[in-house]
């Protein structure tokens, strides 16, 4: 039977499984090990990570159709709108893909730093949305009066009431009045009562790091109505959470920030007609049905808010406001794969070649190789515990010395084999009891890649990611795995999960490559991921598709090399190279000649990236290094 990795449930029918490989599922279905060796038949190695635009324009689109949809159902006068978050990813093959394929949409950004508010202003089209989030200081605020006087539809969200004091300052220094349409819209973050739920639930609620209190939000209102401001402030802004697994956390929210809005209509704030309800739409990233993360569907999730809106509208008899979202994870999540080559497995010694019986072996051996030899489906739970049995006892020999370390391995191999076996055989009645076992039999593949750089939020937050090889897909894989990075750094694993078990195929890396995707990636990985062992960011490509459905790799950015590394980290690269150089030249073990070949050889490698070409060196590659 095929392991299908879970597809159906965290693909969204993205990627698609035909006949041995993954493919995606778009135009003409090309697969993902096809466009893998393309891009390494130009050369490139180690972990590759591609872009999907398309997926990103399905997500922008099917926001909209599901948002537009309730309006529409719920005969909502308010308007939709939504902006991307540049936290999630500020990456430019993304944010150029992001904005070519939003345009008919008015899709908007979201800054939260200088920087960002830069990237937010030269990549917005004039008309779609701003929104100016995070702690903000003068400068950042006059970069939004700017901002305005280009032309850009751009709110500013106070975090706290000295930004607001903060904007009086700039207005009066800017020498313009209230009726001025250069200052930028003002919108009032509110920290409400309510908190999200999971890793991120400390988002919301009154411990939450921003948003103003009731009494700050009644104290913000006085000052913009005696600075003559009360007309610029249009939106109010809640935010509980990234990932929201389930949806009634949302739900109270919305009645509590519903009521604060209709509130502050009702004091006065005649202009306030929007409520951003921040980010939080989840997406599933399981791979099993037990471990599932959302309990909700995106048509669920615009129901909610726009009749709780309309509710409260109606209620409170006022308007219905337009509804604004921030959902970075849900656009930016599918579009990008990491894909890293298997380098090496590291329990292959457990294999019969591995075997060294002597013409006489001890009793206890003898029944191992007898039971693994003779092992069947009728008495596979027998021979199994049987052989648990005889390893304890056989061990406990090594320790007083009766067996030899040949003996010890010996006994390792057949036990690992016979439960290995037995698994396979007891398979169609899998117990707890195999489960615990699989532990011991896991293989650990060694991947092309740091975790640490392309999985941050697995190392630091145990956010799992869908994972599963792009070949080989008819064919059952039995191995229980552990995934190794490169990185010299014992957190730099994936350890096989009982919960959440991934299984590989047995591969012989010495005739064929093997590769593993790793999916989802796209939301945070990217910006959160850090050089440890000084490994970058990996290769990455923009797969787009032509109107005749074939695919074309565009704008592809290689990993930095050693010395474009060293030189991010402040190095001085020119040192580096001049001391490079005289050591060689200085050197008397080599002659004149090798010295010229030790230096081109040195050149090539400094033009290198950091990640491995590969494990083994064959013999005519040794004999290279002859001095």
């Amino acid at each position: 039977m095929k392991n299908l990795y879970g597809i159906d449930i965290w693909s969204d029918n993205n990627f698609i499984i035909k006949g041995s490989s993954v493919n995606i599922n778009y135009k003409n279905q090309p697969s993902l090990l096809e466009i893998t060796e393309a891009i390494r038949d130009k050369g490139y190695r180690g972990p590759l990570l591609l872009r999907f635009p398309h997926l990103i324009k399905k997500q922008i689109s099917t926001l909209y159709r599901e948002f537009n949809r309730a309006r529409e159902e719920f005969n909502y006068k308010g308007e939709f709108s939504a902006v991307f978050p540049l936290k999630v990813n500020q990456f430019p093959n993304f944010i150029n893909s992001l904005v070519e394929v939003s345009r008919e949409y008015n899709y908007g950004l979201e800054a939260g730093s200088k920087a960002e508010l830069i990237i937010a202003i030269t990549h917005t089209p004039l008309g779609s949305p701003i929104t100016v989030n995070g702690f903000k200081d003068k400068e950042m605020i006059a970069l939004c009066f700017i901002a305005t006087a280009m032309g850009h539809n751009i709110t500013v969200t106070i975090e706290g009431l000295g930004e607001l004091e903060t904007i009086i300052e700039v207005s009066r220094e800017f020498n313009i009045d209230s009726k001025n349409l250069i200052i930028p819209k003002i919108g009032i973050r509110i920290r409400l009562h309510s908190s999200g739920i999971g890793i991120w639930a400390k988002s919301g609620g009154y411990s939450s790091k921003f948003g103003l209190t009731s009494t700050e939000i009644l104290e913000a209102y006085e000052l913009l109505k005696k600075s003559n401001l009360l007309d610029r402030l249009l939106m109010i802004h809640f935010h509980i959470g990234s990932q929201m697994g389930e949806i009634a956390p949302l739900k109270k929210a919305l009645r509590e920030a519903g009521n604060i809005y209709a509130e502050l209509k009702k004091r006065g704030a005649s202009a306030l007609n929007a409520i951003n309800i921040g980010g939080g739409l989840a997406i599933e990233y399981s791979q099993h049905s037990s471990t599932k993360e959302l309990n909700y569907s995106l048509k669920e999730f615009a129901n909610d808010v726009i009749f709780l809106m309309k509710e409260i509208a109606k209620s409170k008899k006022i308007d219905e406001p337009n509804i604004f979202t921030e959902s970075g994870r849900f656009i930016a999540s599918s579009h990008a794969v990491l894909i890293a080559p298997v380098l090496e497995l590291f329990s292959s010694e457990y294999h019969e070649k591995s075997l060294r019986l002597k013409d006489k072996n001890p009793p206890l051996i003898k029944e191992l190789y007898d039971l693994w030899t003779s092992i069947n489906s009728s008495n596979a739970r027998e021979y199994l515990h049987d052989s648990l049995d005889h390893l304890d006892s056989l061990l406990t020999l090594f320790d007083l010395g009766y067996i030899d370390l040949e003996d010890r391995s010996n006994t390792e191999i057949l036990v690992n084999l016979i439960i290995k076996k037995s698994i396979i055989l007891l398979g169609s009645n899998d117990t707890n009891e195999l489960q615990r076992l699989q532990s011991r039999i896991q293989e650990k593949y060694l991947v092309n890649f740091s975790a640490f750089q392309s999985l941050p939020d697995f190392w630091g937050l145990g956010q799992n990611f869908p994972i599963m090889p792009i070949d080989k897909l008819d064919i059952k894989p039995t191995n229980p795995a552990t995934l190794w990075d490169i990185t010299c750094d014992s957190d730099g694993e994936i350890g096989f999960n009982r919960d959440r078990p991934l299984y590989l195929h047995n591969i012989d890396l010495n005739s064929d490559e093997y590769f593993l995707a790793f999916f989802l990636t796209g939301a945070y990985q990217e910006v959160l991921g850090m050089k440890h062992n000084l490994f970058t960011h990996p290769t990455e490509v923009v797969v787009k598709f032509n109107e005749d459905g074939e695919y074309e790799l565009d704008n592809l950015i290689e990993a930095q090399n050693l010395i474009d590394v060293l030189d991010d980290m402040d190095y001085n690269k020119n040192l580096i190279d001049k001391q490079l150089k005289y050591m060689i030249e200085e050197s008397k073990l080599l002659s004149k000649s090798k010295k010229r070949d030790f230096l081109g050889k040195l050149y090539l490698y400094l033009s290198e990236n950091s990640y491995l070409k590969t494990i083994q060196a064959n013999r005519e590659d040794i004999n290279d290094y002859s001095i």
